[in-house]
């Protein structure tokens, strides 16, 4: 259920573009995301910050298209959005104890985190600093390069699916050092 508020969002998103337009679709989503955010907090009681600072940005953008009639200020949000995540990232390697990657994973509590090494999350950050902001760059490309529908296209799926991919291979990649630093274990014994 928790999955359908992430992504509802998306797919009013995209069937307000396919009713009407990129305005009426950004009317949608501004109204779709606050509500999700709402009830997210109310089920956890703890506000997820991504969600928050997408959802403020969308607002921050989407009124500015809105006020100025120019799609363009909504194109810029998801660059925003991942450089910003990326700029977090990259600050936490160099000013806290722990990385935002591997607070991220611990929040999950699915995996035996404290067995990976300073250095290996150091690396993990630095993959995800990179992939947010290469993921900035690549909406800016599309946004710029090819049509609106294009866009909303890889704005929904694309930019999406690359997430989820990543995230899938950073699980396999954490799995992986598990997995070596247990047989390391086994084998000394």
């Amino acid at each position: 259920m928790q999955i359908l508020f992430e992504f509802l969002p998306l797919i009013l998103f995209l069937g307000a573009y396919l009713i009407k337009d990129i305005y009426f679709a950004m009317i949608v989503l501004m109204v779709a995301m606050p509500i999700g955010l709402a009830i997210k907090y109310v089920q956890t009681r703890k506000l997820d910050k991504m969600y928050f600072w997408s959802t403020v940005l969308l607002l921050v953008f989407g009124a500015l298209a809105l006020f100025f009639r120019d799609a363009a200020f909504f194109y810029w949000k998801p660059t925003v959005f991942y450089w910003a995540a990326a700029l977090g990232f990259l600050v936490s390697q160099l000013f806290t104890e722990k990385t935002l990657v591997q607070r991220f994973f611990d929040l999950a509590g699915e995996m035996p985190t404290d067995q990976l090494t300073g250095r290996q999350w150091s690396t993990l950050n630095a993959v995800w600093v990179t992939f947010f902001a290469f993921l900035g760059a690549l909406n800016l490309y599309v946004a710029f390069s090819f049509s609106e529908p294009v866009w909303v296209n890889f704005k929904v799926f694309g930019l999406l699916g690359l997430t989820l991919v990543f995230l899938v291979v950073q699980g396999i990649w954490i799995m992986s050092k598990l997995q070596d630093d247990e047989a390391a274990e086994s084998g000394g014994s």
